[in-house]
């Protein structure tokens, strides 16, 4: 599948305002890359990807979380983050992408993950700052970006664990192992 009909077929699989986030994110993807040497054409790819299945009905994710073998801790969780591993699942198996970086990226884009790879740091951190996105706190998270890849994810985690923690939702395990990690990174590195 070449680029062109890959696009095709996610705008397909969402409303067009969530395309737009997909281009927002498509293009702070490839900004970030360029911008932290990373791979602008990997991470496009997987900036398109990466909401692929977010619109599915939950049953629909349910079964490929149970018949897929995908952590079924997730189930456990709020519904917004299976759309990330039914996603890489979809990615890999009806789009044809084998590239594991690619792959991880969009399965960790909402929660991360201990031991981000540049991508997985790119692709989150494009979800969270993408140009369409209005919270409190995203101009800040876009400053950091302007320098520091890290200190930009620890205040979107820091962002999305504030505002769970208002609704009185769980956090998801991965994320607070991701926010710790890059603490620790960022502090071996006296940033």
């Amino acid at each position: 599948m070449n680029r062109n009909e890959m696009i095709a077929a996610v705008k397909a699989e969402m409303p067009e305002r969530r395309w737009k986030h997909t281009l927002g994110v498509m293009e702070t993807s490839i900004m970030l890359a360029e911008r932290f040497n990373g791979d602008p054409e990997r991470a496009e790819t997987a900036a398109i990807l990466h909401d692929v299945a977010k619109y599915w009905p939950t049953a629909r994710m349910e079964t490929i979380i149970r018949e897929r073998q995908l952590p079924e801790e997730l189930l456990q969780y709020d519904k917004e983050l299976w759309h990330a591993p039914v996603g890489a699942f979809v990615a890999e198996h009806d789009y044809g992408i084998w590239d594991l970086e690619i792959l991880d990226a969009i399965r960790y884009h909402t929660s991360g993950r201990e031991g981000m790879t540049l991508m997985d740091k790119i692709v989150c951190l494009a979800d969270y700052m993408e140009q369409g996105r209005d919270f409190p706190g995203v101009q800040r998270i876009r400053e950091l970006a302007e320098h520091n890849l890290d200190q930009a994810l620890v205040a979107g985690f820091d962002s999305t664990i504030g505002y769970l923690l208002q609704q009185g939702k769980r956090i998801f395990p991965l994320t607070i192992a991701a926010r710790n990690d890059l603490i620790s990174h960022l502090r071996e590195a006296g940033q």
